[in-house]
């Protein structure tokens, strides 16, 4: 699985067992959910600092393939040959 992927169920997982530890103790709901975020927060920064990186890792090698789309190629390749024909055309 992606690494991205457990990153975010374990934080929407603290998030989530917070805020309905919180709602069981009658905290008003928003300032549950205030909480719940910080301490989401907080605790995968301190205890999830490898899975972090590797989200982190993850990123570098997506952005470090192809900048564009691999059918751009083949798609500019058809505009310049449909303009050299225009521009032949022109010429008679």
């Amino acid at each position: 699985m992606k690494p991205w992927i457990i990153y975010s169920l374990v934080r929407l997982g603290i998030f989530a067992a917070v805020f309905a530890l919180l709602m069981v103790a009658q905290v008003d709901w928003w300032l549950s959910a205030l909480i719940a975020a910080i301490v989401g927060f907080t605790v995968s920064y301190i205890f999830f600092g490898k899975l972090r990186d590797s989200v982190a890792l993850d990123i570098v090698a997506r952005r470090s393939g192809p900048s564009h789309d691999p059918d751009r190629n083949a798609e500019d390749a058809e505009a310049d040959l449909t303009a050299d024909r225009r521009d032949l055309e022109g010429d008679r």
